[in-house]
């Protein structure tokens, strides 16, 4: 008779995001990722208590003391050189921070870092590491971007032990790390860019950056579905997660913060990538004024402006519309840079609402300038785009329109309107459309109040 001896398992932990469970399950319950348990040996002597082991006290590696006897000076932030950045960062790079930014293939991650490391190169000392180019090819876009410093150092390494190595010989005061999927230790088993190496690498360069006060920048890859690639752990071992975005058939880019613990994690920073390299755009909404001409003769029909706020900042977005066709069997739908769910909800409100007969017309709807627009203050600006499509008339170059729309037609509030009202103020706009109860602040501007879309079509059109 044989006897089989049974591993003592500790239980299931997911590779994707850590969840632990006492039985292997297809699906994880914590992500929802598939085939992502894995077993986890549990150690000798465990209990309760243990095994019987007991837990004796330590002498502490630093004194507790008073908060408020807490010096600030190693952790007030200290700014890149490059405004747009600094504004998502909240401030600048913290002594010992570590930042993740992460974005598509192609975006200008490298670009935006390259930029940065040469800013700061002019105060400190930076090392720039390489895992996916040589140190010749950034040496090349460097040379393109003016990005040349006396005391940026390049390294083009994969092996994390010889990261450190450089580290310790170069003592800088910014660290960048192009990729972590890319980086590899032989302490840990596992191929580079794995949930075991990624989660390694992250663990050891977040222990550097606090012991020496380094301040690392990390570039991470994103999967098909626009996550940060590898365990998403790696988002909790860091201090900011930045994402990197922008589409590939416009130059416009946006760094979004994610988390941040040094400052507010909604704010947005905007970019625009050009041959000479990466260029921060202070007033990306004054790209909208061109337009309107001095005396608004460039204002043509199906086009309305609204104010959206993205994180907190607010920017200017031109929406426009074409009506065109009648008695069409199967019309067109077709939605750029707007919700595809609420555009067909609005059109279904201006016909039985506001009598506008769009039923047998093919309907475009856009925005400009490559802008992606899903925030329900744009609902009346979406309106009166296809309203003035469809009638043939345009709206005033000087005014903004605001406000959500309910399926009965009503205009409903919208948040933070006196911010977007004296953003648009600033811009030279005079005249706000708002919902009735809307606080509107002291913009300056000339203000029509409305609760229902009829009213705004009546006064406007």
């Amino acid at each position: 008779m044989t006897t089989r001896t049974r591993a003592r398992s500790g239980g299931y932990r997911c590779t994707e995001c850590d969840h632990r469970s006492a039985q292997w399950v297809g699906r994880c319950p914590g992500c929802q990722a598939w085939g992502t348990l894995e077993q986890v040996e549990a150690p000798r002597g465990t209990g309760s208590l243990g095994g019987g082991r007991t837990v004796v006290a330590g002498a502490p590696s630093t004194p507790a003391r008073r908060i408020a006897d807490v010096e600030l000076d190693s952790a007030r932030s200290r700014r890149t050189g490059v405004d747009e950045l600094d504004r998502v960062l909240g401030g600048g790079l913290v002594p010992g921070a570590v930042v993740l930014l992460a974005g598509e293939p192609g975006v200008g991650k490298s670009t935006l870092l390259l930029e940065v490391a040469a800013r700061a190169a002019s105060r400190t000392r930076v090392l720039y590491v390489s895992g996916e180019e040589s140190a010749g090819q950034v040496r090349l876009r460097a040379e393109r971007t003016g990005g040349l410093a006396d005391e940026l150092y390049l390294a083009a390494e994969s092996d994390l032990e010889s990261v450190l190595g450089h580290v310790d010989e170069l003592r800088p005061s910014l660290l960048i790390v192009d990729s972590i999927q890319t980086m590899s230790t032989a302490v840990v088993e596992g191929s580079p860019g794995g949930v075991t190496q990624t989660r390694a690498v992250t663990v050891a360069l977040t222990a550097l950056a606090k012991e020496r006060g380094l301040a690392v920048l990390l570039v991470g890859h994103v999967t098909k579905d626009g996550n940060i690639a590898g365990p998403r752990v790696l988002e909790h071992l860091v201090d900011v997660v930045l994402h990197f975005e922008g589409d590939k058939h416009s130059a416009l880019r946006m760094v979004r913060g994610v988390k941040n613990r040094f400052g507010p994690a909604d704010e947005v920073g905007c970019f625009e990538l050009r041959d000479e390299g990466i260029v921060g755009l202070p007033d990306p909404s004054g790209l909208f004024l061109d337009r309107f001409g001095t005396n608004g003769e460039n204002v043509v029909p199906g086009t309305a402006v609204t104010v959206v706020m993205d994180g907190r900042r607010p920017l200017l977005a031109e929406v426009q519309a074409l009506v065109a066709g009648a008695n069409i069997p199967s019309p067109r739908r077709a939605v750029t840079g707007l919700d595809t769910s609420r555009v067909p909800m609005l059109l279904a409100v201006l016909e039985r609402r506001a009598k506008v007969r769009l039923h047998d017309a093919e309907v475009y709807t856009a925005t400009v300038g490559g802008m992606k627009v899903t925030e329900p203050a744009a609902d009346l600006a979406i309106a009166l785009a296809v309203v003035t499509a469809k009638n043939d008339v345009t709206i005033p170059a000087d005014t903004i329109v605001l406000g959500e729309l309910g399926l009965g037609g009503e205009l409903r509030r919208v948040h933070a309107v006196g911010r977007r009202l004296a953003e648009a103020a600033r811009l030279g706009f005079t005249r706000a459309v708002v919902p009735q109860d809307s606080e509107v602040g002291s913009s300056g501007m000339k203000i029509m109040r409305a609760s229902q879309l009829t009213q705004v079509i009546d006064g406007l059109t």
